[in-house]
């Protein structure tokens, strides 16, 4: 790509990008971040969805003239005044992609059982910074536009469907799938200095390999059900409705514990009930049955031990998540953990708290808030 380099000394701001070309790819990559993470707000959002599918498509035919630049394909064009530029958009376009997905991946209260994931995208969010010198690796670009089409389309086909289960995750891996390919086929068709530079069978296997590894990742829970999410997750004492909003009353943390509210440890009194409240966001109109799956970690064998599953449907739409709660009496002490489950038993998050029984609580621990 070193026609499309040297483009960049062509203007005053070309070459002060030059000079600083050290910054400017990195710049741009973490300005697409700062964006997003200021406007965006609800993936259901007018806003967010324009936002998403512009630079979805806007990063598609930035690729696709990339690539065919260094085949004078623009000379004499408006284009090749422009070209030098390419290699910034689609910093700036691959950083608002992917740090959207952080941004909603991480509304989730647990990542116990995505950690792999979101790792996964910080690792892409943060590894652009050295795409700077690397841009020109085309295996590279289809790989990174290959793992964001994927997560793009699982994510707008919900919403616009109103519906989410197994089989729309694996319609919208397809159509990610068939996207990928048909711009691969069609640079690589177009593009002699492409068919040069790499093998079609190789381009094609590792954009297979990222939509195969994305499914592996969903089937064994390493994602969430995207586009849901769990906001709020928490054991209580007490929960009740009151003009149209739960009043939950729970022992609240230490001081020092600075990144949650709630404690989880839950000191029980003979014949207490232990609540569990979780906040659910889902976009409008997606409606979904939930559960939540109470489990006890046994000492003797070492392992959860299911103890019972309690379902509630949710309904998308409100700012604050769908909110709902389940209950158990004669609770044991020990370590309990309830999974936040979808009916295909994808996990949305996990509640651990640990139950001790005592005499009386403690009235200065407790507080009461209204969800």
């Amino acid at each position: 790509m070193k026609r499309t380099l040297v483009a960049l000394r062509n203007s005053k701001a070309s070459s002060f990008l030059e000079r600083h070309q050290k910054y400017a790819q990195v710049a741009f990559f973490t300005g697409g971040f700062i964006f997003d993470s200021f406007t965006l707000g609800r993936i259901d959002r007018l806003y967010d969805l324009v936002a998403l599918c512009l630079h979805m498509s806007s990063l598609t035919v930035t690729l696709y003239l990339y690539n065919l630049a260094d085949d004078g394909r623009w000379k004499n064009t408006f284009l090749s005044k422009v070209e030098g530029y390419f290699p910034l958009a689609i910093q700036f376009f691959f950083g608002g992609l992917s740090s959207a997905y952080v941004i909603y991946f991480s509304r989730s209260v647990s990542l116990s059982k995505t950690a792999a994931f979101f790792i996964i995208l910080l690792a892409l969010l943060f590894a652009n910074e050295f795409l700077k010198k690397r841009i020109a690796n085309k295996y590279l670009q289809f790989g990174l536009y290959s793992f964001v089409s994927f997560t793009f389309f699982a994510f707008m086909i919900p919403v616009f469907i109103k519906q989410m289960n197994t089989l729309i995750f694996l319609f919208s891996g397809l159509i990610s799938l068939g996207v990928t390919l048909l711009l691969v086929i069609t640079i690589y068709n177009s593009s002699p200095s492409t068919r040069a530079e790499v093998r079609k069978t190789r381009l094609i296997m590792l954009v297979a390999s990222i939509y195969a590894l994305i499914n592996l990742f969903y089937f064994f829970n390493l994602i969430p059900p995207v586009p849901l999410a769990l906001d709020i997750g928490l054991v209580a004492h007490d929960i009740k409705l009151e003009d149209g909003k739960y009043v939950v009353t729970y022992e609240k943390d230490d001081w020092y514990v600075f990144w949650r509210k709630h404690s989880t440890t839950f000191t029980r009194q003979s014949g207490e009930k232990v609540y569990v409240f979780s906040s659910i966001f889902a976009p409008t109109d997606i409606e979904k049955s939930i559960y939540h799956r109470w489990k006890l970690y046994s000492e003797t064998t070492e392992e959860w031990v299911k103890m019972q599953d309690i379902g509630y449907e949710i309904t998308g739409g409100r700012d604050g998540g769908f909110r709902g709660y389940t209950y158990k009496e004669n609770v044991q002490d020990g370590d309990w953990r309830v999974e936040v489950i979808t009916v295909e038993e994808l996990v949305l998050g996990v509640i651990e708290f640990q139950v001790t029984s005592k005499q009386e609580s403690d009235p200065s621990k407790m507080i009461s808030l209204k969800f």
